[in-house]
């Protein structure tokens, strides 16, 4: 029986999908990789690394997650994003992890070679941001038992389904495990940080948010506690600004299915 069951969404995901499986080898992980709406070669790079492939011509994160946990066989369970990088070992630590809460999340690094300022100016405020600190979003990781794994198979298909996960769980059930690491590869220009921002705006007001908002008062500490990050507080407001105006016309339209895919951070 293996350690636990990886579960991994992936739509034409063949460009990065081989730098994930590659550092998920060496440990006793039963890997489920669900090729959904492919035109690439997504599924002959999972087989290729000895994932177990599971097909599908609907291209639904939401139906690959769901087909992915049906075809898992082990607990904990670990739901992972095909465009991030994480290793065997930060995996096994979240699992361990569970014995004390129902949900764990790794710390994130971001990944800055080859992004221009205003995208560094921008995740150098957002990652400072306490509810981006704090909550299980953001990351495209999230290790459940089998009760968090029930809580997540429940939730209605979002857009922001990360942020639904990680709002699913209250503050003392979830934990952002210190010492393992995800590498998060933001977008490489700023139209495809804007696009990322829209989706992320639209996910908010379709779930709610909770918590995961960001308030001024966030800001002003920040501002006030480094001033030098003044400049990049600038750039902040105004992608939030031009972000949320563009969502304002998506959310009207009811528009919540549109993924709005970054592909930069995908070369």
């Amino acid at each position: 029986m293996p350690k636990a069951s990886v579960v991994i969404p992936a739509h034409n995901e063949g460009r990065v999908l081989g730098r994930l499986l590659k550092g998920l080898g060496g440990a006793d992980l039963e890997i489920v990789v669900v090729a959904n709406g492919c035109d690439d070669d997504t599924a002959e790079v999972a087989a290729a690394f000895g994932a177990r492939v599971v097909e599908t011509p609907v291209p639904s994160k939401r139906e690959a997650l769901r087909l992915g946990d049906e075809h898992a066989t082990a607990f904990p369970r670990v739901y992972l994003d095909a465009d991030v990088e994480i290793g065997a070992a930060d995996v096994l630590a979240l699992c361990e992890a569970l014995d004390r809460v129902l949900a764990a999340a790794p710390e994130r690094d971001l990944v800055m070679e080859g992004r221009p300022w205003p995208v560094r100016a921008y995740y150098a405020i957002w990652s400072r941001l306490p509810a981006v600190r704090e909550g299980l979003f953001g990351r495209g990781v999230i290790a459940v038992g089998e009760e968090g794994g029930r809580r997540v198979m429940a939730l209605p298909p979002v857009m922001g389904d990360d942020l639904a996960a990680s709002l699913a769980f209250a503050p003392g059930e979830r934990a952002v495990v210190r010492g393992a690491r995800v590498r998060v590869h933001p977008p490489r220009t700023v139209a495809d940080l804007l696009r990322r921002r829209v989706r992320a705006v639209t996910a908010v007001a379709e779930i709610g948010g909770g918590d995961a908002r960001t308030g001024v008062g966030d800001l002003v500490r920040i501002a006030l506690r480094e001033p030098w990050l003044a400049p990049h507080l600038a750039v902040f407001l105004g992608v939030t600004l031009v972000a949320r105006a563009r969502a304002r016309r998506v959310v009207r339209a009811g528009d919540f299915t549109t993924w709005l895919r970054d592909e930069s951070s995908r070369t």
